[in-house]
């Protein structure tokens, strides 16, 4: 255990950050996870720049931990600090086989000693619901094992207190480390590269949606904050208890305006709002920035908590689709783009019926980005459906289907003139 800033009297309104390492997460004699690097990692970060705050502030890391007293103790005192707190936790999850309970795998824990040897999951949040809605953030970056992923599975989360706000990710089993022999893993190198960017110090929820899209997450990674207990959160665009809708493309009032001719673009997605709970304006932001890759892989992380909160035929699923659709066109990759307007239109038109403006926009925007096309098999691969779909519109202007199809049928008869030209 080491210390930074203590000794002093704790005042009011000072700051507490409380950094652990648990048990390491090893495959196959391969580290998945090394707490302690992540610790040391955190631990070079001021204690002010890790809260966001100018208070004084303590900064306590525990590694190497092997008593869970000793780890509530320093819980306990840290969750009675007046100020903002910052609770850091990295490790493995593991269960109580007797108790059936989650458990935070400290040094040495065996699936024989974890009753006596690993902090019960149930503690951390025992200890912080006492604490003021506001002044409170748990970070974590976890891996669980083969008993705990079960478990996870069922909650959909990972709770801890209505009181705190809650970010981090945990990792399947048995998967494979990005890079063998890393020692910070890629969640945490992330969240520490986006604090140091500066000048100024980026809300939690951006630091963590950027640190997100830019880790490479094993498949199946549990992200915390789901995007339904975000949209539970308190903001100016949403009340608690509602989930916000997922935005496409924006889309004006009047239904001719989707019906545009095939060589001008739709209008971009529509990012609105800024609340602290949105992830959509930073991955905006990522693409205006010309950074697709980490624009789409933050979309798709928000699609996946979508799906299995939401459903695959809610209308936040279909709208997450809209935006991934955009930004495909915005990096320009057309096939993508071509293929989820396509599948979002068929969505909506099964779930609102063929008069709905956001059928007929959708609509739009796959014949703009089909039309873009230029390999004659992706063509031919995307045509049929978007024609299918076009023909169950009652479209203003009929050019667009009778276009679409003279396209089809000329690229399938290829001695037709210009029929290698599409």
């Amino acid at each position: 255990m080491y210390l930074s800033g203590a000794g002093h009297e704790q005042g009011q309104g000072r700051g507490h950050v409380l950094v652990v390492a648990g048990d390491a997460a090893v495959r196959r004699r391969v580290v998945q996870l090394a707490p302690s690097a992540n610790v040391a990692a955190l631990a070079m970060v001021p204690g002010s720049v890790l809260l966001g705050s100018d208070v004084p502030c303590d900064t306590v890391c525990l590694d190497g931990a092997r008593d869970p007293n000793t780890v509530l103790t320093r819980l306990r005192v840290a969750a009675a600090t007046r100020g903002p707190l910052l609770v850091y936790l990295s490790g493995r999850l593991t269960v109580d086989r007797r108790g059936g309970g989650l458990c935070f795998a400290l040094a040495g824990t065996t699936a024989g000693t974890v009753r006596y040897s690993a902090l019960p999951w149930e503690w951390l949040g025992a200890e912080l619901r006492g604490r003021p809605a506001g002044l409170t953030t748990v970070v974590v970056d976890l891996v669980a094992d083969k008993s705990a992923w079960p478990l996870l599975q069922e909650y959909a989360s990972l709770p801890v207190s209505g009181s705190a706000e809650v970010y981090g990710v945990v990792s399947p089993p048995a998967f494979a480390p990005a890079a063998v022999g890393a020692a910070v893993s890629g969640y945490t190198r992330h969240w520490i590269e986006q604090l140091r960017r500066g000048p100024g110090r980026p809300a939690n929820v951006q630091v963590h949606a950027l640190a997100v899209s830019a880790a490479a997450l094993p498949p199946g990674t549990l992200v915390l904050p789901t995007a339904r207990e975000l949209g539970m959160r308190p903001g100016p665009h949403h009340e608690p208890g509602h989930p916000p809708q997922a935005h496409g493309p924006h889309r004006s009032p009047h239904p001719e305006q989707p019906q545009q001719p095939a060589t001008a673009p739709p209008a971009p997605v529509s990012v609105p709002g800024s609340g602290s709970g949105d992830p959509r304006p930073f991955i905006h932001a990522l693409a205006v920035e010309g950074r697709h890759g980490e624009a789409a892989g933050m979309a798709r992380v928000w699609e996946e908590h979508v799906l299995q909160t939401c459903g695959h035929a809610s209308p936040e699923a279909i709208g997450w689709a809209e935006i991934r659709a955009d930004l495909a066109r915005m990096a320009g990759d057309f096939p993508s783009a071509t293929r989820l307007w396509i599948g979002a239109g068929q969505a909506r038109l099964a779930r609102q019926g063929a008069g709905a403006m956001e059928v007929h926009a959708a609509a739009a925007g796959a014949l703009y980005c089909w039309a873009q096309l230029r390999d004659r098999a992706l063509v031919l691969e995307f045509g049929p459906e978007l024609v299918a779909l076009l023909r169950v519109l009652p479209l203003p202007d009929p050019r667009h289907l009778r276009l679409a199809e003279q396209r089809l049928e000329a690229l399938r008869t290829p001695d037709r003139p210009g029929a290698l030209h599409p």
